[in-house]
């Protein structure tokens, strides 16, 4: 798919214009997902808790939902990039392979001379099985034969995980957040997901259509994932607090926003730290220039500390204040509109969990959800909101809905 992109502009001979990204409702130009690939084998009813999965997807079921998820955002005139594409084509550059190696071998886990024979082995991989490797993760009975004895290999069992396979890549919205014409390479939270964003990185780092890309919020070591950032409107960002994003990761991401001048305010969103309530971005997405789709049950408690700079190199705090007051005079309106998940506490708590809430604007007024949730579905359409329904049945195991799985790179701004 890139390469063929890439052809098309050698042959027309015309630049790519530089990506932006200053709404969550901007007609969508350019997304980023990542099919579902072997990672989704290594989950089991042993380990698909660590891995922060719900259930054992369906490999093939799975690849067939996220391909339909694809055809629906290219069928409305976005262009898909597929991540392993453009993990492929970065590792062809030597220092791409050198810092993707770096990131999969744990020498403390291993030891030296097991982690020396693993980093060896992996550099002689084309980049097509590196990438594979780098995703999909190493057991140790696959590890390559080492000279001499290994205590290491002996105590493990051989399906123990010796590089941990990736299979949350799926949610390509936590590792990386554009903000205008810059990408934040995120920190993820939970040591399943960790080393996510050091293939993210590479990408950026590497791969030639991002190499003149600016970089924002550069403390990696402060929380904060994409699922918990919302661009409400042009300066005006929220950043959900909870069990993701804490509060030294939100003010590390405002701070270098203000500060870059990509946003004016910045809302950081307290939420419930448990499961259900992951990200901001699974009880409220924006669904139009005005609107967003909330779960019913924080309508009335979500609050807000708007963030702004203090026109000396600082920030000024304030709040808490209600959540939709502050978003709706950050924005410059009135009020914000609020469709309801659900039509009664029972089916919103149910279509929350199913990720009715988590839903990815195509354009003002058009959004991608789960099928599933029918009542949500009905109250956006209601409401003057296109649905494009999709199914969800196995990429939802994962407790992610379109929103989650996709990362704008490029929108057309609001007119």
């Amino acid at each position: 798919m890139t390469a063929h992109i890439a052809q098309t502009e050698a042959i027309i001979g015309s630049p790519r214009p530089a990506p932006r990204v200053e709404s969550e409702v901007g007609p969508l130009r350019t997304v980023l997902l990542h099919r579902p690939g072997n990672e989704l084998k290594r989950l089991t009813p042993r380990n698909n808790d660590q891995l922060l999965f719900d259930g054992v997807p369906w490999l093939a079921r799975a690849q067939e939902e996220h391909d339909a998820f694809a055809e629906v955002l290219t069928s409305r005139g976005a262009e898909v990039l597929l991540l392993s594409d453009l993990l492929v084509e970065a590792l062809s550059d030597q220092r791409a392979r050198i810092a993707g190696i770096h990131s999969a071998v744990n020498e403390r886990r291993l030891g030296i001379d097991l982690a020396d024979a693993l980093r060896s082995h992996l550099s002689t991989l084309a980049a097509e099985p590196l990438a594979q490797a780098l995703m999909t993760g190493m057991t140790f009975e696959e590890l390559p034969a080492a000279e001499g004895a290994s205590l290491v290999r002996r105590m493990h069992h051989p399906i123990d995980f010796a590089v941990d396979p990736l299979p949350n890549l799926l949610f390509t919205r936590d590792s990386s957040v554009w903000v205008g014409d810059r990408v934040a390479i995120t920190s993820l939270a939970l040591p399943a997901r960790d080393r996510e964003t050091a293939l993210t990185d590479l990408i950026y780092a590497y791969h030639s259509r991002f190499r003149k890309t600016g970089r924002a919020y550069g403390a990696h070591s402060a929380p904060v994932e994409g699922g918990d950032v919302l661009l409400l409107a042009p300066g005006v960002l929220a950043i959900g607090v909870g069990e993701r994003t804490t509060p030294a990761g939100a003010e590390s991401f405002a701070r270098s926003a203000l500060a870059d001048g990509l946003a004016h305010t910045v809302l950081a969103v307290p939420i419930v730290q448990e499961r259900a309530t992951m990200h901001l971005d699974t009880v409220c997405t924006m669904v139009d220039r005005d609107a967003v789709v909330m779960y019913p049950a924080v309508r009335n408690t979500l609050s807000a500390y708007p963030v702004r700079a203090d026109g000396s190199g600082g920030v000024v705090v304030d709040g808490p204040v209600p959540f939709l007051e502050a978003a709706a005079e950050a924005m410059g309106i009135e009020r914000l509109r609020v469709i309801d998940t659900g039509l009664d506490p029972v089916t919103a708590e149910r279509e929350q969990w199913d990720d009715g809430n988590n839903t990815l604007a195509v354009g003002p007024g058009l959004v991608v959800a789960y099928e599933r949730n029918v009542e949500t579905n009905a109250r956006l359409e209601d409401a003057g909101v296109e649905v494009l329904r999709i199914s969800g049945s196995e990429l939802g195991s994962g407790r992610g809905g379109p929103r989650c799985m996709s990362c704008p790179i490029d929108r057309a701004a609001l007119t």
